[in-house]
């Protein structure tokens, strides 16, 4: 499955005002956490597809939005739900912690 690619231009409407649960992958070419970490990242979009939409964000392309939300390292994972921010991550995780993760700060994702 291919993530969707989120830009400052749209992240509003695509993350923001989206409905459900929204997870933002910030990465950058350099960075080989990032790289890394992609392929579990998209095989759970694919399983959560319906559940959580996965999104994943260039931040070297689109340094606006990592800045509002005071984002200090790569790659850092958001999770929103409609509209609001409930959690932040720096760093790599396992395809297992991220899911863990992702269903405990969004119960509607379990």
């Amino acid at each position: 499955m291919a993530l969707a690619e989120v830009t400052d231009d749209n992240f509003e409407a695509e993350v923001i005002q989206a409905t459900g649960p929204v997870v933002v992958d910030l990465w950058a070419e350099w960075c080989g956490s990032c790289k890394q970490m992609m392929p579990a990242y998209e095989q759970l979009a694919g399983e959560l597809e319906g559940k959580a939409k996965l999104v994943k964000f260039n931040a070297d392309e689109n340094p606006m939005t990592p800045g509002q939300f005071g984002v200090r390292g790569l790659p850092t994972l958001l999770i929103f739900e409609n509209g609001k921010l409930l959690s932040m991550k720096t760093g790599a995780m396992t395809k297992t912690k991220l899911a863990e993760w992702i269903k405990e700060t969004a119960p509607s994702v379990a």
